[in-house]
């Protein structure tokens, strides 16, 4: 299980540098909102560790999707992540498709991230199981669950144990891995390394609990530390 940390300005990344993947994207924006492309490079430039960089909570819009991943993509990103933020599985389709291809074609390497929401009822957006087919019939590397609203409220106070476990089972047997994120905090830990998913996506967890606060480089080793 790997940690995920979110950073919210360049300076915090440099303090992030012990995470196992440093994630790019803008909050003001939303729950996985896109930064700037001179902000993903200037992280690449300086982290030994992949770089992962968020493009936006999407309506149905292949063609905007497809050039922001490239763009992430050749920004530096090793992984582009898109947040489905609209229901129907023909258009989540759609949409995972032109991201795929975007990235693909000419990055093979990097890894596409499809993300749906924990919180999915409430934002009334497709549901993380009906997401998950759809990113490996159409080539992504992982499917993800997150938090859309950001309030304080867990992904685990819309998705039980049990359902997340069925669902990296399931992405595994697809073929996918699996990344849980969602206002995670140190005591989920014991119940996510059960669950077993590939990544985990921390923000207010090494900010001591406040996602408003600054990233501390001592809660991320604490948090590796628990996870190794």
């Amino acid at each position: 299980m790997q940690l995920l940390v979110s950073p919210s300005s360049i300076a915090e990344a440099k303090c992030s540098v012990a995470a196992d993947i440093i994630d790019v994207k803008r909050p003001a924006e939303g729950s996985l909102g896109a930064n700037f492309p001179w902000v993903i490079r200037e992280i690449r430039s300086f982290s030994k560790k992949p770089v992962s960089a968020a493009i936006g909570d999407f309506p149905p819009r292949p063609g905007g999707a497809s050039l922001a991943a490239y763009g992430a993509a050749c920004a530096g990103a090793d992984f582009i992540k898109i947040g489905l933020a609209f229901d129907g599985e023909d258009a989540a389709r759609d949409v995972i498709a032109a991201v795929v291809r975007a990235v693909k074609d000419e990055f093979p390497e990097k890894s596409v991230v499809i993300a749906a929401y924990s919180d999915y009822r409430r934002m009334g957006t497709i549901a993380p199981v009906a997401m998950a087919p759809l990113a490996a019939e159409l080539g992504a590397d992982y499917a993800m669950v997150d938090t859309g609203i950001k309030d304080g409220k867990s992904t685990f106070e819309f998705m039980n144990d049990d359902e997340l476990s069925v669902f990296t089972a399931t992405n595994r047997d697809l073929g996918l891995k699996t990344a849980i994120a969602g206002s995670l905090k140190f005591e989920d830990l014991d119940r996510l390394k059960k669950i077993d998913p590939a990544i985990i996506g921390v923000r207010g967890m090494v900010c001591g609990g406040d996602r408003n606060a600054t990233i501390r480089e001592d809660l991320i080793r604490t948090a590796l530390a628990r996870i190794r």
